[in-house]
Order: structure tokens, then sequence, then C-alpha cells
């Protein structure tokens, strides 16, 4: 007998980067469109049973909050932080800083129906872009996961590839990318 899938799933933001190489602002609170990047990444992922949002807490209703430990770990850590509180069996991970990424992207990813990461036109994976299954992921994990690369922790889960097109892909990393 094939067991039916479960297509409930969550999401977890990450916006609690330093934003160093943006002069130190806080990207969440950044504007691209008239939006904030925060409000890019919400709207983004939408269709989730919860969403997780690992940073500075703001005044938003209907998300969960936490930070990682300790803040600034990097993403590694603000990813352990964010699933902890996840409940559903797959989970949805955005960065904050990805404002091309929109509700239909995430749902193409879901649709593959196992764990998928986006990949840039140059064959590149966004890791921070991709859906997971939750308890591969949990189980992915390090013990300590400040300052390790996302990469090192997922890219063993094996995940579809799913190709992105150039505005899903980029991110705003510096005062150039806010240009684009």
């Amino acid at each position: 007998m094939i067991e039916p899938v479960d297509d409930a799933w969550d999401a977890v933001v990450l916006a609690g980067g330093r934003g160093s190489r943006l002069g130190g602002v806080d990207k969440a609170a950044v504007e691209v469109g008239g939006r904030t990047l925060l409000d890019h990444a919400l709207d983004a992922v939408r269709g989730a049973r919860r969403i997780v949002v690992v940073g500075p807490r703001r005044p938003v209703p209907g998300i969960v909050w936490t930070r990682e430990e300790p803040p600034g770990g990097g993403p590694v850590a603000g990813l352990a932080a964010g699933i902890a509180l996840v409940t559903a069996p797959r989970v949805v991970v955005l960065a904050v800083d990805q404002p091309g990424v929109t509700a239909a992207t995430v749902a193409r990813l879901v649709a593959v129906g196992q764990s998928a990461v986006l990949v840039d036109r140059d064959g590149r994976e966004q890791w921070l872009t991709g859906v997971w299954r939750t308890d591969d992921l949990r189980a992915a994990l390090p013990a300590d996961p400040r300052d390790r690369s996302v990469r090192s922790v997922v890219a063993a889960l094996l995940p579809v590839r799913v190709a992105g097109s150039p505005e899903e892909t980029s991110d705003v990393d510096t005062p150039g990318d806010l240009g684009r």
C-alpha cells in the first residue's frame, strides 16, 4: 500500500545576518521595489502552515520569531534555530535577501515532492532557496552549527535541482546588487 504524501510544509526565513557587505545595514529592512526584503520573503512563503523567521523581532502578526545562537552565528546557526520550531514534514528555507523568489518559485520547489534546491543558470545551487524533508535536515545539522557553510550541511541530502531564473537566483549582498 502506498502511503499518501503529507503536503503540509512550514517555512524558515533567515533574516538575522550582519549585512556586512551592505555596510552593516539590517537586510530585512532594506527596500526593493517599495517593499522590504522581509515583506518579499514572507510573500514568497505565504502558503506555509507556519512561518518561522530567524532574526530580530518585528511587528508582523502570525509569525513565529526566534534567534540563532549566538546572534550572527551564520546561516547554519539560523537554520538550526528555525528548524527547532518546524512541525511540518517538509520545510521551505529562504534567505531574506532574495526578492526575486516568489510564491510561484516556492510552489515549483514544493511540487517536486522531495528535497529540492533552486539552481542558477551557471548550475550553482542556491542552498538557501530550497525545500527539505524536515527530519533529514534536522539529522544533517551539526551539534555546533556556528560558522559552518550551508553547503557542507545540506549537499549530502541530494536535493533535486530546480532551474531558477536570473531574478529568482539573485540576492542582495552589496550596494551594487541593490542597483539591479
